[in-house]
């Protein structure tokens, strides 16, 4: 309840503050322009400053909430060998793939998952759960931190920020479009925006956001295939194929919030049908054949 709690509140914080810079900006009332009927020019600068400000404000504060969604504990200084081993692995990592020490820490969970996020490769978050310590042996957690890391050196969260921010973008301004083709067209409002605009307009952005999410899902399945092969270069390829199969002896990772479950590095089995469009992660499977395949 904390999590949902944290990231409700996050989103409707980020919604207040763009709310207030349109208004500010103007924009809103350009929408409204001769009496209600719609500026597309308007439109789309609404739709970017919404889709792409809300994207990027949610990876500029991505570190923090994670921290706080997930109770991470950040190893400042390390309490024992464990701790040591986890900072210095990482640091070899980093430098080895050119980024910045990222910060490294632990959360409190059963389940074997690990995730990557921050705002830019040099301002970094790389965290564990308790549960892959316990269950899996050094090299493979090894394996593990160097996808993390891959993650970071690949600029995944920017790009994906990026992608989800034109995906807003577009799903805003077309929600809209629909909306006002709909009251004018079915409910023949001539002035205005009725009831009909923003029911239409809801509806239409929850369907148009699904199925641009099998977009967003297309590309965390392909980061996931570089990132494995990034950590092969900077564990080994055996140790990471050696991880993939203990991922995929132990039950699916559901610990991270839906925001937050493309970070993670579990994957589930792959489901049929239609249902594969929607996956964050490929099939343990597949990413085990791409490593032997390199």
């Amino acid at each position: 309840m904390r999590r949902i709690l944290l990231f409700l509140g996050t989103n409707i914080a980020i919604i207040v503050v763009l709310g207030i810079v349109l208004r500010l900006l103007g924009v809103d009332r350009l929408l409204e322009a001769d009496g209600g009927a719609l500026n597309y020019q308007a439109l789309l600068v609404f739709a970017a400053v919404f889709g792409m400000g809300g994207s990027f404000l949610s990876l500029a504060i991505s570190k923090w909430m994670a921290k706080r969604a997930m109770r991470v504990r950040v190893i400042e200084k390390p309490a024992n060998a464990t701790e040591q081993w986890l900072i210095d692995t990482v640091r070899a990592q980093a430098r080895k793939a050119g980024i910045g020490m990222p910060e490294v820490g632990i959360y409190d969970s059963p389940q074997v998952n690990a995730f990557a996020t921050g705002m830019s490769r040099n301002n970094a978050l790389v965290a564990v759960s308790s549960g892959l310590m316990r269950s899996m042996d050094q090299g493979e957690v090894e394996a593990v931190l160097a996808h993390e890391v891959s993650h970071i050196s690949n600029g995944d969260m920017v790009t994906l920020a990026l992608i989800q921010g034109v995906i807003n973008t577009f799903v805003i301004f077309f929600a809209r479009v629909i909306g006002h083709f709909v009251d004018r067209v079915v409910f023949k409002n001539e002035r205005g925006h009725g009831p009909g605009f923003w029911i239409v307009t809801i509806v239409a952005e929850i369907l148009l956001a699904i199925l641009a999410s099998i977009i967003v899902m297309w590309f965390s399945r392909q980061r996931e295939f570089r990132a494995d092969a990034g950590a092969a270069d900077l564990a080994s390829r055996e140790k990471m194929i050696a991880a993939l199969r203990r991922l995929g002896g132990t039950p699916p990772a559901d610990d991270l919030p839906d925001q937050m479950a493309a970070l993670g590095i579990s994957g589930r089995i792959a489901p049929g049908g239609i249902k594969r469009l929607f996956m964050s992660h490929p099939p343990i499977e597949e990413r085990i054949a791409a490593l032997r395949g390199l």
